[in-house]
């Protein structure tokens, strides 16, 4: 078997493991990518996408800031969360992983 397919199924085992693992963690691949906001906060780069038919935000950190995701497809593993904001309770998904697709 080439070296390619063996990385790709080691990677796609991995990610399923992580998900039996972790009963809230979700994988959705190949998601089109609609918007994404960078911002910092203290250290950290605090990326915000918005994905296509889904009205609710994924957020995650980096150290770094990370080249834009507008138009991309990308792979992600997340679980959902509650964030409150200004009083309200706002439904949110924090990105345990992405990868473009």
């Amino acid at each position: 078997m080439p070296s390619i397919i063996k990385k790709t199924l080691s990677k796609k085992n991995a990610t399923e493991k992580l998900v039996k693992k972790h009963d809230k963690l979700v994988h959705s691949e190949n998601m089109k990518v609609n918007s994404h906001v960078q911002r910092e906060c203290d250290d950290w780069i605090i990326n915000t996408l918005m994905l296509d038919t889904i009205d609710v935000p994924f957020k995650y950190k980096r150290k770094k800031r990370y080249k834009n995701l507008q138009g991309q497809r990308v792979n992600l593993t997340y679980y959902p969360e509650s964030e409150n904001i200004a009083g309200f309770n706002i439904e949110i998904m924090s990105v345990v992983r992405i990868k473009i697709s």
